[in-house]
């Protein structure tokens, strides 16, 4: 049963929605430790360099809610 749930959670529109909110949690979850993943460029903290910290913070809120947004948008029926 767990197994049916879990697949029918992995497939689009519902995909979104999880994508969303992993994007959205791991800014929190940076946030509150005080460094982020920078691809190709490692850790990047928040006391030694704050400018590129907040760009990247942002960045991962802006997808989580381009996602969630996604998932909002097809769920509507907008192109049905």
């Amino acid at each position: 049963m767990l197994l049916c749930d879990l697949n029918s959670l992995l497939r689009p529109p519902y995909l979104f929605l999880v994508l969303g909110v992993i994007a959205i949690s791991a800014a929190v979850i940076f946030t509150f430790i005080g460094k982020v993943w920078v691809r190709f460029n490692g850790w990047v903290y928040r006391a030694k360099e704050p400018r590129v910290f907040w760009g990247e913070i942002a960045a991962y809120c802006f997808v989580g809610v381009c996602f969630i947004g996604c998932f909002f948008f097809t769920i509507a029926g907008l192109f049905r």
